[in-house]
Order: C-alpha cells, then structure tokens, then sequence
C-alpha cells in the first residue's frame, strides 16, 4: 500500500483523529449548555451520535499513537476495513443527526413563526455574525 496522507499510524491520522474527536466534544458542548435540549429527540441523538464519534475518533487517535511510537504504518486490509466501516457508519450516524437538528431548528425558528425558546434565541443571534437580511433564520428568532 501507498503511504497516503491520513494513513492509519501517521501522524496526519493522529491529528485528523485528534480534530474529529475534538469537534465531537464542541459539538455536545454546544447542544448540552441548551435549557431546552432534553425535550427534543432529534437534539439528544445528536448528542447521542457525537458521544459515539468521539469515543471512536479517540480509540482510533490510541491506536495512531501506539503506531507512531512503535514507528509502524497499518497496512492491514482487515484493519483498514474496519476503519473504513466504521468511519463509514460514524459519518452516516452524525450526518443523520445533523440534518435531524437543523431539521428542527428550521422548523421552530423559520415555519413556526417565532421562537420561544427565549435564551437560546440570544445564543442563536450572538452566534451567528451574518446580516439578517441574509439569513431569514435568525431573522424570525
């Protein structure tokens, strides 16, 4: 096999896998500082989904670096598989939530009419720094 950039066992795939772990955690910090989050169900599996990729990219950052150390590259196919299959279906899960979130939040904020979830309107508006006349969602809240 050819040494690719983000090879299992490379230090690319160490940082790659170190940065997927770390936007997991940016992504449950984000939906778990919510009041409201606990009540709707696309929002827990989102949360639900980054907890798994978190534990994944970080059992894989593991590995990465018991390689790194043992200055070995994993060219196993059956190793590379389960890579393969796992990022697969980590990245099937988190799109899945993803689209289920903004799902949601497009309907409470743009078909409902308003937003009633009072903080979480601040934090939408604070967060997002586009003109409002760009951006009809954050003009509703």
């Amino acid at each position: 096999m050819k040494h690719f950039p983000g090879t299992p066992g490379t230090l690319t795939a160490l940082v790659l896998r170190l940065s997927q772990c770390t936007f997991a955690v940016g992504s449950i910090a984000a939906m778990g500082t919510t009041s409201s989050f606990y009540g709707i169900t696309a929002f827990c599996y989102l949360i639900a989904s980054m907890g798994l990729q978190v534990v994944w990219s970080f059992v894989l950052a593991l590995l990465d670096a018991y390689a790194l150390v043992r200055k070995k590259v994993l060219h196993n196919s059956l190793l590379v598989s389960l890579f393969v299959v796992g990022d697969w279906v980590t990245a099937t899960l988190s799109l899945a939530a993803a689209s289920a979130s903004a799902g949601i939040a497009v309907l409470y904020f743009n078909d409902a009419g308003s937003c009633k979830f009072g903080q979480e309107c601040q934090r939408i508006r604070s967060s997002n720094r586009s003109p409002s006349r760009w951006n009809p969602f954050i003009s509703k809240c």
